[in-house]
C-alpha cells in the first residue's frame, strides 16, 4: 500500500501545472529553432531546371512539430472537459479539444498529400478536418464570451473595431491576389478550392475579432490568464493563415515550411498552456470553496 502510495506522489510533480508550462514553452521554443535553422530552400536540379526546394526531411519535422502540438493541446483541453470543477464550462473544453484533434488529423493528412502523394495539398481530405477545428474552436469561444457579461469601456471597442478592419482588409486584399501557376490539380479541388478559401478567410477574421474581445473581457484575475492563452493561439492561426494565403498564391511552387508557419505549432501549444492554466485555476478555486465551507 505505502509502494503504491509513494509511486503516485512521484506521479504528481512530474504532471504539475508547472512542468506541463514548461513542456508547452520548450517545444514552443525548439520549434522556432527548427524552423530558424533548416527552413532555408536549397538550390536542386530539376527537369524543369534548378529549383529552390526544402529538404523533404525538414518538412517532414514541421508537421511532427504540429502534429504534437496538436495532439497534445486536443488532450489537455479533453482532461478538462472530464474535469467536475472546470469553471469556463465542460462543453467549452469539450469542443476545443475536438478542435485540435481535428487539426492534428487536417495536418497529417495534408503533410501526406503533400510528401508523401506529391500532389497539391490544398484542397484535399486534411480541409474536411480543419473545417471541422474552425467550427467547434469557433463555436467555443463565441459560447466562452456570451458567458461572460461583456462591459468594456469605449477605447477597448475601438480596439476591437480597428484589429477586425485591418484584419478584414488584410484578410481580403491577400485572397484577392492572382494564384501563381502550381502544380495541376483536378476538376472537383477547382470548383471547392475558393468556397474553401473564403471559409478560412472568413473563419480567421471572426476568430480574430472573437480573440480580441475574449482579450479584453477576460483582462485581469488569475482565470482571466487562460484565456489569454486562448487568444493569442487565435491570433496566431490568423497570421499562419494569412501567410500560408499570401504564399501560395504570390509564390510559384510554394512549398510548405516557410519561417511564418511556426506560428501553426504556436497556436497549439497556446491552446495546451490555456487549458492546462484554466484547470489549475478551477482546481485551485474548488480548494478555496471548500476551504469556507469548512470553515
Amino acid at each position: 500500500m505505502s509502494h503504491v502510495y509513494n509511486k503516485s506522489y512521484r506521479l504528481k510533480p512530474v504532471l504539475s501545472t508547472q512542468n506541463i508550462v514548461l513542456v508547452c514553452m520548450g517545444w514552443g521554443v525548439l520549434a522556432l529553432l527548427y524552423f530558424l535553422l533548416f527552413s532555408a530552400q536549397i538550390p536542386t536540379q530539376t527537369p524543369q531546371g534548378i529549383e529552390e526546394l526544402r529538404a523533404e526531411w525538414y518538412i517532414i519535422g514541421t508537421n511532427i512539430f504540429e502534429a504534437i502540438a496538436y495532439l497534445g493541446a486536443g488532450v489537455l483541453c479533453l482532461r478538462n472537459w472530464r474535469s467536475q470543477q472546470i469553471v469556463s464550462g465542460r462543453g467549452v473544453w469539450l469542443a476545443i479539444g475536438i478542435g485540435m484533434l481535428s487539426f492534428c488529423l487536417g495536418g497529417i493528412f495534408f503533410g501526406y498529400t503533400e510528401i508523401v502523394l506529391k500532389e497539391e495539398p490544398f484542397p484535399s481530405i486534411g480541409d474536411i478536418f480543419f473545417v471541422i477545428t474552425y467550427l467547434f474552436v469557433g463555436f467555443a469561444m463565441i459560447s466562452a464570451l456570451l458567458s461572460k457579461r461583456i462591459n468594456l469601456e469605449l477605447w477597448q471597442w475601438m480596439i476591437i473595431i480597428a484589429i477586425a478592419v485591418s484584419g478584414s482588409a488584410l484578410a481580403w486584399l491577400i485572397s484577392n491576389q492572382t494564384s501563381s501557376a502550381g502544380s495541376p490539380v483536378a476538376d472537383w479541388a477547382v470548383k471547392i478550392a475558393p468556397i474553401l478559401n473564403w471559409f478560412y478567410v472568413v473563419c480567421d477574421v471572426l476568430l480574430l475579432i472573437v480573440a480580441t474581445t475574449l482579450l479584453l473581457a477576460f483582462w485581469g484575475g488569475r482565470v482571466s490568464l487562460s484565456w489569454r492563452m486562448i487568444a493569442a493561439a487565435a491570433f496566431s492561426l490568423y497570421i499562419a493563415d494569412m501567410w500560408q494565403k499570401y504564399a501560395t498564391t504570390s509564390i510559384p511552387e510554394y512549398q510548405s515550411g516557410g519561417i511564418l508557419e511556426v506560428f501553426y505549432v504556436w497556436s497549439g501549444v497556446l491552446f495546451g498552456m490555456g487549458a492546462v492554466l484554466e484547470y489549475d485555476a478551477s482546481l485551485s478555486r474548488s480548494r478555496r470553496d471548500r476551504g469556507r465551507k469548512r470553515n
